[in-house]
């Protein structure tokens, strides 16, 4: 019954979201619903005729062009997704899924919205059990994360909230917080009073003197386990005999600052 049901998930249906690949920079992610005929420069692409066919096929444009039918993951979902902010890239999403250790059943707080790529990542993780409540000050960045998570699939595995995080969070007893915005050093005593004792938190900022300042503030809130690092990305030109690194790379993107809560801050600590 279990190889009966992965088959039919196989079969492309007018309403699956399919990624059409060319290479790693030239891909298409579509619905044949929404995009019966996907116009490139490579040629048209009859999507609607998809219906039917299984993820994994190789098919042709009308310039003979040959492109490929792929399931989309994630990294594809998420990249792939509307935006008005910049995006959390997949390099820094796959460290901080594994340090946060989310999974199905995780109850996840974020704030920053933005364009909703880590929201949905955090989604995916905790279906079918969890919950991701996420917050932002901006509604016209959160309408565009709702589309997106919708888009996906994910909706029923995330709360939005239009909300100052300064202010703090209506939930309590998380088990793990991404925290995203400008000034992150003024969010983290709200973070923690929402978090459960010992759950991991990540902050992501682009300049170092965030990163800093933020860090202080974590030592003052008594998180511990505190390190903060950035992820560089560069892929290999694999060809026989021609073998080499890419002469572009994906460099700074983000400074990621992960740390775990304790019971209380460092200034209400006694000595044992």
């Amino acid at each position: 019954m279990e190889a009966q049901e992965r088959a039919q998930e196989d079969v492309i249906t007018d309403d699956s979201l399919i990624l059409v690949y060319r290479d790693r920079k030239r891909r298409w992610l579509v619905r044949p619903r929404d995009t019966p005929k996907l116009h490139t420069h490579l040629g048209i692409l009859d999507v609607a005729a998809l219906v039917g066919s299984r993820y994994g096929a190789r098919v042709e444009t009308t310039m003979r062009d040959e492109l490929v039918i792929l399931r989309p993951t994630i990294e594809d979902l998420v990249m792939k997704a509307a935006r008005k902010t910049q995006v959390v890239y997949p390099k820094d999403l796959g460290l901080i899924a594994v340090k946060l250790g989310v999974h199905s059943g995780s109850r996840v707080v974020e704030t920053g919205t933005g364009s909703g790529a880590t929201t949905a990542l955090m989604a995916y993780l905790v279906q079918p059990g969890g919950m991701v409540y996420t917050y932002d000050v901006n509604p016209e960045f959160q309408e565009v994360a709702r589309k997106n998570i919708t888009k996906l699939g994910l909706s029923p595995y995330v709360t939005f909230s239009i909300a100052d995080s300064k202010e703090g969070f209506k939930e309590r007893g998380m088990d793990a917080g991404v925290l995203d915005v400008g000034d992150p050093w003024e969010v983290v005593h709200s973070m923690r009073e929402s978090l459960r004792p010992s759950a991991p938190m990540v902050a992501i900022t682009p300049t170092t003197n965030q990163a800093e300042r933020l860090v202080s503030k974590m030592r003052e809130e008594g998180f511990v386990a505190i390190e903060s690092m950035e992820i560089l990305l560069r892929h290999l030109e694999a060809r026989v005999g021609m073998t080499r690194p890419s002469n572009i790379m994906v460099g700074h993107t983000a400074y990621l600052t992960f740390g775990r809560t304790t019971v209380q801050p460092a200034s209400q600590a006694t000595s044992p």
